[in-house]
């Protein structure tokens, strides 16, 4: 029996019904009213210059994508359409975290104690790059992503790991934290491209795939009469055009970094002033 057509053409107010995920929400409402009374406080202290208005206005967007994306009734829609599945997971990658990053007051925190250690650890470029390539490439591959359709773990888990690890690249990417982060703009422009390489290579491969690469997807029924093929290719466009953005910032700390490179060492070397010459 086929399902009713508007099940399988739903409206963008459709989607963005409400449909209540506690495991997202509750964190998320948490998180947000946190930073709400630490800006409220740095206003009331006299430290606006640390948390200026536009931040908060830039973490406030991020905080609503974010309840748009998980709270929503496409939150429920993973087995019908992999494109609108992964139109969310691309929000929480790439369009929520940065916004949150930006949006981050003027922090300080001591790399050699406490949280500083572990925020060192954490965003180190390395161990960033690493964990989002794991989650980008185990759960892309079909074992790996037919077995969290099917156990369901898709729905939540998945789009949590794509938010807590593209946090970490992008944390990478606009250091904002200096004092634990270290990392020139160039070396931020080196791995901005090498984190951009593995969801562009997954995209690809669903572009050009002949088949349907998932089973939960081969015969099933898709949003808006896609075929599964069709719906596959899809999301291989979302995600390249997703991941472009960042590509392209990847570029200009690139190249900013060369003409900071060609201008050093274009200058003439400093001239040494011997003490006797000092003194007179």
């Amino acid at each position: 029996m086929s399902a009713p057509p508007s099940t399988l053409n739903p409206t963008l107010a459709d989607l963005l019904s409400p449909s209540l995920d506690p495991l997202f929400l509750i964190p998320t409402l948490l998180i947000a009213a946190a930073y709400l009374w630490g800006f409220l406080r740095a206003h009331r202290e006299g430290r606006a210059q640390d948390w200026p208005a536009w931040k908060a206005a830039l973490f406030a967007l991020g905080v609503l994508l974010l309840l748009m994306t998980t709270q929503s009734r496409a939150a429920t829609l993973t087995q019908s359409s992999m494109a609108l599945y992964m139109t969310r997971l691309m929000i929480l990658a790439e369009v929520v975290p940065p916004l949150l990053v930006l949006g981050l007051p003027r922090l300080r925190p001591d790399p050699r104690r406490g949280l500083g250690r572990v925020l060192n650890l954490l965003l180190d470029p390395w161990v960033a790059l690493a964990l989002w390539t794991a989650v980008i490439i185990y759960w892309n591959v079909p074992a790996g992503f037919n077995a969290s359709v099917v156990s369901n773990t898709a729905a939540t888990l998945l789009p949590g790991l794509y938010l807590l690890s593209s946090l970490l690249v992008w944390s990478v990417i606009l250091r904002p934290l200096p004092t634990v982060q270290p990392a020139d703009i160039g070396s931020r422009g080196w791995f901005g491209l090498l984190a951009a390489l593995p969801m562009m290579g997954v995209a690809s491969v669903w572009l050009y795939s002949p088949r349907v690469l998932y089973t939960p997807y081969v015969n099933a029924l898709c949003l808006w009469n896609y075929t599964p093929l069709q719906n596959q290719q899809l999301s291989g466009w979302i995600m390249m055009l997703a991941g472009l953005p960042a590509l392209a910032l990847a570029f200009i700390q690139l190249f900013a970094w060369l003409i900071k490179l060609s201008e050093t060492q274009g200058m003439p070397p400093a001239r040494v002033v011997p003490d006797s010459d000092a003194e007179n």
